[in-house]
């Protein structure tokens, strides 16, 4: 099923940086990182779908080049990120 508007605001609500923000850096990776979770465990029941899985490696990417412009752009801010979701690095 994805992500449901509920679990997307509870991340929304628990990754922001001010109080309207709904797209920084740290709102995407988390957004992603969830995605990601999500279609792990869909490989699990669903080996052979090789259609999303092809959808999981451009999530992945994508999450990477994010990662890749925290890093660069505040490295607190990207080893809190990381820390809080649980990535290893």
């Amino acid at each position: 099923m994805g992500l449901t508007p509920e679990k997307k605001r509870d991340i929304i609500e628990k990754f922001k940086t001010h109080q309207t923000d709904t797209g920084s850096s740290e709102v995407q990776i988390a957004l992603l990182s969830e995605r990601i979770s999500y279609l792990r465990e869909h490989f699990k029941a669903h080996t052979k779908d090789h259609h999303s899985r092809r959808g999981l490696l451009k999530i992945v990417s994508q999450r990477r080049q994010l990662l890749n412009y925290l890093k660069r752009k505040d490295i607190a801010t990207y080893h809190t990120l990381i820390g809080r979701l649980g990535i290893r690095k």
